[in-house]
C-alpha cells in the first residue's frame, strides 16, 4: 500500500512539471517489519511508521517522504521537518471485508453474532463493539494483501503477549487502502460516518520534507491540495488539543461545503459503551480555530478521562 501511495506521489510530481522525476526509495519501518506486536511497543504510530523515515530525511538519505496522515502522531513535534503537501482526500470511510465463505446479508442480519472481526485500530475496535456487541473483536495486523490472504486461509493471528487468536470471519480496513491495492471487489459493506466515524486524516496522503530544503518544498507545493490542507489542519488541531496518542479512540471528519468548514468529532471508550460527540462549523480560512474549539468542547465533557483510560491499557 505504501509503495502504491509513493508511486502516486511520484506520478503527480512528474505531471505537475515537465522534467521533474522522483526516484522512489523503498523503506521498511519497524511497524511493517514487526506485524505482531502492538504499536505501543515501537513508540506508537510515530515510532512504528514515521520515526525512522524522519531520521532518514534529517540525515539527508531521503529528500521527502509520504505518510498516510492518519498514521502521523498528533501528540509530538517533528523538529526540522514540515508537511509540504497534502494530496486530495480519497474516500475516508472504513470498509468491511468478509471471508469468502460468508455472505454480506447474513452477516448484517445476525449483526455478526458469534463471529470474530479483526482490526489493529483501537478506534475501529471501539465502534465495532458498539455496532456488534455479540461479536468478538480480535487483534489483527499486517499489510492489506497479507491480512486478506490470512482471512481467506483461516490462518491464526499471533498475539503480542503470546498465543494465537482466530481465525477471523471478517476484517475492517480503510476503503481507500483496499481500492489502492486492488481489493475494492472484496468490500462487503462501507460504514457510514454515523456507524463508524473515520480516523483523523484518513484518506489524506501527506508529503513531508526538511524545513530548510526550499527546493523540495517548492516542488512539493505543486501537488498540494488546498482543501485537503484545510481539513487536515482542522482535524490535526483537534488531535493536538486532545493530546491524542496511538492508542486513543479519537475520530474526526472535517468537510468544506459552500465556503464553510464543518467538523464532526468523537471520542469513544474502548468497550464502545461511552461516546462523546461534537458537530460544529466555522470559517474555512480558520481551520485550526474550529479544530481547537471542537477539542476543547470534547475535553469539557469528559473526553480526557476516556483518552487517559486508553493510555493506561
Amino acid at each position: 500500500m505504501a509503495l502504491a501511495q509513493t508511486r502516486d506521489v511520484a506520478a503527480k510530481l512528474s505531471a505537475a512539471r515537465a522534467g521533474l522525476e522522483a526516484e522512489i526509495a523503498r523503506f521498511a519501518p519497524r511497524g511493517d517489519r514487526d506485524q505482531v506486536s502492538k504499536l505501543a511497543r515501537h513508540g506508537g504510530k510515530g515510532g512504528a511508521f514515521v520515526g525512522e523515515i524522519r531520521e532518514a530525511m534529517r540525515d539527508g538519505s531521503l529528500d521527502a517522504a509520504m505518510h498516510s496522515l492518519k498514521d502521523m502522531p498528533g501528540d509530538e513535534e517533528a523538529p526540522g521537518l514540515v508537511i509540504a503537501a497534502y494530496l486530495k482526500r480519497e474516500p475516508f470511510e472504513d470498509a468491511l471485508v468478509l471471508r469468502e465463505d460468508h455472505k454480506r446479508d447474513s452477516f448484517l442480519r445476525i449483526k455478526a453474532a458469534g463471529m470474530k472481526i479483526g482490526t489493529n485500530s483501537v478506534r475501529r475496535a471501539a465502534y465495532l463493539r458498539r455496532l456488534y456487541p455479540q461479536a468478538e473483536i480480535i487483534h489483527y495486523r499486517g499489510a492489506a494483501d497479507t491480512r486478506i490472504r490470512k482471512l481467506d486461509e483461516r490462518a491464526m493471528q499471533k498475539l503480542p503477549e503470546g498465543g494465537e487468536v482466530g481465525p477471523a470471519d471478517a476484517l475492517v480496513m480503510a476503503k481507500c487502502g483496499l481500492e489502492r491495492v486492488g481489493f475494492a471487489g472484496r468490500i462487503a459493506h462501507v460504514f457510514s460516518s454515523d456507524e463508524m466515524l473515520c480516523a483523523v486524516g484518513q484518506g489524506i496522503v501527506a508529503v513531508e520534507c526538511r524545513c530548510d530544503d526550499w527546493k523540495t518544498r517548492e516542488q512539493l507545493a505543486l501537488i498540494d491540495d488546498a482543501d485537503a490542507r484545510c481539513v487536515a489542519w482542522a482535524e490535526r488541531e483537534l488531535l493536538w488539543v486532545l493530546n491524542g496518542h496511538c492508542n486513543a479512540p479519537i475520530a474526526a471528519l472535517a468537510e468544506i461545503n459552500e465556503g464553510r468548514l464543518s467538523i464532526r468529532a468523537a471520542v469513544i471508550s474502548e468497550d464502545g459503551q461511552d461516546i462523546i460527540e461534537y458537530l460544529g462549523e466555522g470559517e474555512a480560512d480558520r481551520p485550526r480555530e474550529l479544530g481547537r474549539a471542537a477539542g476543547l468542547d470534547l475535553l469539557g465533557r469528559g473526553a480526557g478521562m476516556i483518552i487517559e483510560a486508553s493510555r493506561l491499557c
